[in-house]
């Protein structure tokens, strides 16, 4: 058994994203197996580093405007104040740390060609690379799969017979690469040929999304916004209690697919492109599996689940639990991570 004690957690950004949201489990189930925590992040007001203390975490804020500055900064005090293993989370503090010792390098982002390269990169010298899906990690040959996970979410008990309206909801950062303009037009398709029996609520923010990409998603829900609902951030419980059923019409190749993971948890249904890793989080039999950037295809899933029996949805959506616990629960995540850890570092460090 590994005998460390110690791990610092460095951060992407200081706004919290979705590799963020994986750096503040990840730092609660290494202080469950028992381990002392610190996260280091950029100095900003109400950001990862802040999430961190609120939930009882040693912090270390890292000053400096920019990129850049973070990562020259974070370099320097690494290397004078550091104990125990880095483990970064993202390519921003993998690169500032490249050859520094006893680090683990973590990936979460979408594998472009950029950032392979600097993913690989980023990598050299360490403990170990990980990242969230097999899908991602066909582009890094190294590198161990560490799935993310999540809560269960708790949703009140819904009827499975589906009234009009049916409400239809797209939950993540509202952005062209997440499918926002396909399901745009899926939705005015879907209420032309069913006499309006649809309302789509639209809940995140659009962190990281540039002035051009909002332009265009407000242009795509401009002529559905008699029956769309913008709600920007929403907690994971009211979205899901909201919603009759979930869509997540990813263009892009997701290196995980959180919001899959989430709505299975809460016994929703859903549709989701196989975008990447998104067919092995939902699975690969699942019913409901479009090809990316496919109006027709988005809308004849949304429709198939809608006019399924009811016991044939609970069906579904019973299994879907029954994976996630399996797969992406917290005490999924715990024993994969204390496995993880025991392969890949070795006894001596402390």
């Amino acid at each position: 058994m590994f005998q460390v004690t110690r791990f610092t957690l460095a951060a992407n950004n200081g706004e919290i994203g979705g590799g963020e949201v994986m750096l503040l489990r990840t730092a609660k189930v290494l202080r469950q197996l028992g381990h002392e925590v610190t996260v280091v992040a950029p100095a900003i007001a109400d950001g990862v580093g802040a999430a961190a203390a609120k939930a009882g975490f040693a912090t270390v804020a890292i000053k400096g405007q920019g990129r850049k500055a973070y990562m020259r900064n974070l370099r320097a005090w690494d290397a004078s104040q550091r104990q125990g293993v880095l483990w970064c989370h993202g390519h921003v503090p993998a690169l500032a740390t490249v050859g520094h010792p006893q680090r683990i390098v973590h990936l979460h982002q979408a594998p472009s060609f950029k950032h392979v390269v600097s993913g690989r990169l980023a990598a050299c010298g360490a403990l170990a690379l990980a990242v969230p899906s097999a899908s991602m990690a066909k582009h890094f040959p190294t590198a161990q799969i560490v799935y993310n996970w999540c809560e269960e979410v708790k949703t009140e008990p819904k009827s499975n017979y589906l009234k009009a309206p049916i409400t239809v909801g797209f939950l993540g950062r509202p952005s062209p690469d997440k499918g926002i303009e396909v399901l745009a037009e899926a939705m005015a398709q879907l209420n032309a040929t069913r006499g309006n029996a649809f309302e789509l609520v639209v809940a995140g923010e659009p962190h990281f999304v540039d002035a051009a990409e909002r332009e265009r998603v407000t242009a795509a829900l401009a002529p559905i916004a008699s029956f769309t609902k913008q709600l920007g951030w929403t907690k994971r419980e009211d979205f899901f209690n909201l919603v009759d059923l979930a869509v997540f019409p990813s263009i892009c190749p997701e290196s995980f697919g959180l919001m899959v993971a989430e709505a299975m948890s809460a016994k929703v249904p859903f549709v989701t492109s196989i975008a990447g890793a998104l067919p092995e989080v939902a699975g690969r039999d699942y019913s409901y599996q479009i090809v990316p950037d496919d109006v027709d295809e988005l809308a004849d899933a949304v429709a198939a689940i809608v006019d399924t029996t009811p016991a044939k949805r609970a069906k579904q959506v019973d299994k879907e639990w029954h994976r996630w616990q399996r797969k992406f629960s917290p005490e999924a995540a715990t024993k994969r991570i204390a496995a993880f850890l025991t392969d890949v570092l070795p006894q001596e460090v402390k």
